[in-house]
This record gives C-alpha cells, sequence and structure tokens, in this order.
C-alpha cells in the first residue's frame, strides 16, 4: 500500500511536472509570437517614418528652391523698373534741354525769321515784300529797272517769291535752285534770308541768260531756266 502511494505522489509529481513544462513552452512560444509581432511593427513603422521623413524633405527643398526663383524674380522686377526710370528721367532731361536750347538746325530751319534788308531805292517803291528787295538787288547788280518785270514775272512763275517754295535737296527757294543748297556760297541762311536767295539768282541769270528779260524768254518758251 506504501508503494502504490509512493508510486501515485510519483505520478502526481511527473505530471505536475510535465504541465509545468507544458505552460511554459506555451508561454515561451506566446512570448516569442509577440516578440515577432513586436519586431514587425516597428519595421512597418519604421518605412513609414522614412516615407514621412522624406517627403518632408522634399517639401523643404521644393520651398527653398520657390523662395530662391521669387527672390531672383524680383531682383530681376527691380533692375528692370530701375533701368525704366532712368531711361524716362534721360528722356525728360532730353526734352527739357532741347526746349530750352534750340539746335543749330532749327536756327537755320526754314521757319525762321530772317534778318532785316536795308532801305528800297525810291524806284522800286512800287513793289513790296521779296519782290521789292529784288528789285533793290538787281539795280545793285547793275541791271537796269527795265528788267524787273521780267524778274517779277520768272520768279512768280517759279515760287511765287517764297524762300520756302519747294522742298531742301531739291529745286528750292525764290530762283529754284537745285539743289537748293548751291545758294549757301552766298550765306549760310540760303533756307531763309530773301536776299541770300536773290543774289544766288541774280547770278545764275547772268552767267547763264546775260539778263532777267532773257531768262524769262527761255522760260516762256520751254517752261524752264
Amino acid at each position: 500500500m506504501a508503494g502504490l502511494w509512493h508510486r501515485v505522489g510519483i505520478f502526481r509529481i511527473l505530471s505536475v511536472a510535465l504541465l509545468a513544462l507544458g505552460v511554459a513552452a506555451a508561454a515561451g512560444l506566446s512570448a516569442t509570437r509577440q516578440s515577432q509581432q513586436r519586431e514587425m511593427r516597428p519595421a512597418g513603422q519604421a518605412i513609414q517614418d522614412d516615407q514621412r521623413v522624406d517627403a518632408a524633405e522634399r517639401e523643404r527643398v521644393s520651398a527653398v528652391s520657390r523662395n530662391a526663383q521669387r527672390e531672383v524674380q524680383a531682383k530681376a522686377d527691380a533692375a528692370a523698373s530701375a533701368a525704366a526710370d532712368q531711361a524716362r528721367v534721360a528722356e525728360e532731361a532730353a526734352r527739357r534741354k532741347a526746349q530750352a536750347k534750340p539746335s543749330a538746325s532749327a536756327s537755320a530751319s526754314p521757319s525762321a525769321k530772317p534778318p532785316a534788308f536795308g532801305p528800297i531805292p525810291a524806284s522800286c517803291s512800287e513793289y513790296t515784300g521779296n519782290v521789292a528787295i529784288g528789285c533793290a538787288l538787281m539795280l545793285e547788280a547793275g541791271y537796269g529797272l527795265d528788267q524787273m518785270p521780267c524778274l517779277r514775272n520768272l520768279w512768280m512763275k517759279e515760287s511765287g517769291w517764297r524762300t520756302t517754295a519747294g522742298s531742301t535737296g531739291r529745286a528750292y527757294g525764290i530762283p529754284q535752285a537745285n539743289p537748293g543748297s548751291k545758294m549757301a556760297v552766298y550765306g549760310s541762311d540760303w533756307q531763309t534770308n530773301p536776299a541770300t536767295q536773290i543774289k544766288w539768282g541774280l547770278s545764275y541769270i547772268k552767267g547763264k541768260y546775260k539778263t532777267p528779260c532773257g531768262a524769262w524768254s527761255n522760260f516762256q518758251s520751254k517752261g524752264y531756266y
């Protein structure tokens, strides 16, 4: 009987030991699975964290690039605006200077007022304006008063005795010199001064037709002199 109880006790001890070993093994397996799960979760979380870091870095680089572009554009706009302001200031200064000080060409333009001519002789009193000046200069050149009707008619047909008849570079002025710049031998004011133009015209007539009436006769027959 004692031996039987002894064997029963041994079996109980062995059963308890086996049960303990099973519990321990199950606990160990559970711990292992939990550890593996814990190890897997951080790996997935790390990937997500890395992705978030990469996205944040890309956004930061993009923001830096946009800021740099905005700064470059702002500097370019400022430089263009400054250049435009300088151009406007320079243009305004040039305009004011031109208004304050007329150029030499403007002073010699056809709109400039010619200098006053000296006294007209009494024999030319029937004429006025540029025609009277022509009469005085014709007498001064040695022609008789009888030539004056021919001279008057000739240049009335050619230019109406206007100093600005025609255009610079072609037939111009009272005698219709072609080009008009030929008259500069009698004065730099050939564009506006009737006396300068008439002196050249009388010289031209004397050299080619001898007298005003000779020039007028040629004009009547050919339409020019």
